[in-house]
């Protein structure tokens, strides 16, 4: 199925690994032009040249804090210089510490209100512009399950990225007639060095990772292309009549029907 992105510009967030990178992958194999960036520079560099070996893609890559308004406002502007405009934006970065909600002090709610709803907003708000003049867009969100079906000891995550899926379905009622579209991505246990790291500092990670792969229905961890096809297909102008949701992407895992 051709998705119609070719020549679309996308900026994607954590691009160097992860989600991320496996998104801007999909993308470029469909056709887009991307902006790409990420905190460290040294993973974010080979990151890029891979994409361009692999699909041909043209790739600008841009070392950016996605918690920084200062960051946020130059990647638009780098992205709209180089390319002429934007097309699609993709808010995708890593997660908070995790812990019980009542240990964090006010600093540490502050850099999560940062990293996850603040980036969402000015992202958004810095490209809105561009979408405009460009007659549509598409812009979505990557969050986790756990923003709709609440973990313990993921109290940071859950309240920010709440509030990015209210802020999402609020923005998209209000830019729908520029044929932008806006929606969230909520994705369950996905195989990434995150999780990863998560089995690792389990006493027994076998038995943990067997465990979660037992408690989604499907009977497996997600992968990365899991996210990755869906994005692309939201992103895409086929998938423009879509807008105002909050996707799980999870085999099951989500047990409220909602």
């Amino acid at each position: 199925m051709d998705l119609q992105l070719k020549g679309k510009v996308a900026i994607i967030g954590g691009a160097s690994d992860g989600i991320g990178r496996g998104i801007a992958t999909v993308l470029a194999r469909e056709g887009a032009k991307l902006a790409i960036f990420a905190r460290r520079e040294a993973r974010l560099a080979p990151a890029a040249d891979e994409i361009r070996s692999a699909t041909g893609a043209e790739v600008l890559a841009i070392a950016a804090d996605a918690r920084s308004a200062a960051d946020c406002a130059r990647l638009i502007d780098e992205t709209v210089e180089h390319y002429g405009g934007v097309d699609i934006v993709v808010n995708n970065d890593g997660a908070p510490p995790l812990g019980p909600a009542a240990s964090f002090d006010d600093a540490a709610w502050q850099k999560a209100l940062e990293q996850n709803l603040m980036y969402a907003i000015r992202m958004a708000r810095g490209a809105l512009p561009h979408l405009e003049r460009r007659g549509g867009g598409s812009i979505l969100n990557i969050t986790a399950i756990s923003a709709i079906q609440p973990i313990a000891g993921f109290g940071l995550s859950v309240a920010t990225w709440a509030g990015v899926i209210g802020f999402a379905k609020t923005l998209s009622l209000e830019v729908a007639r520029h044929n932008i579209n806006v929606n969230t991505i909520c994705p369950g246990y996905i195989e990434t060095g995150r999780l990863e790291k998560v089995f690792t500092s389990a006493p027994n990670p076998q038995e943990m990772r067997a465990q979660l792969a037992a408690e989604v229905p499907m009977g497996r961890i997600g992968t990365v292309a899991d996210v990755a096809n869906l994005v692309a297909y939201l992103v895409s102008p086929l998938g423009r009549y879509i807008t105002g949701t909050a996707i799980q992407v999870d085999g099951g895992l989500l047990r409220a029907t909602r």
